[in-house]
């Protein structure tokens, strides 16, 4: 599976915009729900190729071993994915994005107001409805509708992170200064997969993106930006 370039993050708030992101990851850190099908890895909010639309992706039950541990791993009709997007800046959503799976297909709701703010949702059925049929492994089903790009199946895990250097950094094997520079890293998930849910939005479904939330810094400042999480949610 081709590893796809994108750049982003997970964890408190991420942006979207133009061209400033943030970085992390959330690798089976959870305890309530690592190793289940509700265990999100990443977020990845960034522009797309048309500079007037935006990109949502989150990766899910990673890292998954290549063979069939990859081909047996499935998305879960019990988990909503919500792609939160707040366009006002008082860090509560103003807009959700949901996956549902059924059957062989994700099926996507919004962008639209949620019903209401907070840990609680219902599926938005009365907002516009996309779906596209989940790939298989080596696969790339992916569908388009009103400016939409949608897509959810397996993908290779494109979070790089030295992850056996960082447990030698721990252990004080080695200094913290220590971690290796570019060139010299190795990507402790290059072989690794995960499930992944994406989708493509003209920005101005979003509507108007607010102040960066790091406040205007440098010569130039920086763009407005949308304040972006996921959150997985599992049927009640």
């Amino acid at each position: 599976m081709k590893k796809t370039k994108i750049i982003a993050a997970i964890g408190g708030v991420c942006v979207a915009a133009l061209s400033v992101f943030l970085i992390a990851a959330d690798h089976i850190d959870a305890p309530a729900v690592a190793g289940t099908t509700s265990d999100i890895a990443d977020l990845y909010a960034f522009e797309g190729d048309d500079p007037d639309n935006t990109v949502f992706i989150a990766t899910l039950q990673g890292p998954l071993e290549p063979g069939t541990v990859t081909q047996n791993a499935t998305f879960d009709e019990d988990v909503m994915i919500e792609f939160n997007i707040d366009n006002t800046g008082d860090f509560k959503e103003d807009l959700v994005i949901q996956a549902v799976k059924r059957g062989d297909s994700m099926y996507f709701f919004g962008p639209a107001q949620p019903a209401q703010q907070g840990l609680s949702s219902t599926v938005a059925t009365f907002a516009q409805r996309n779906s596209v049929k989940i790939s298989a492994v080596g696969e790339t089903e992916v569908a388009t509708n009103n400016g939409m790009t949608f897509f959810a199946g397996p993908r290779r895990d494109a979070f790089f992170f030295d992850f056996n250097r960082f447990n030698k950094v721990i252990a004080g094997e080695v200094a913290p200064e220590g971690f290796l520079p570019q060139g010299q890293a190795e990507d402790f998930f290059d072989t690794l997969n995960v499930l992944a849910i994406a989708v493509e939005v003209p920005n101005s479904l979003l509507g108007t993106a607010p102040a960066h939330v790091a406040g205007s810094v440098g010569i130039n400042g920086l763009p407005p930006s949308y304040n972006v999480w996921v959150s997985a949610k599992r049927k009640q």
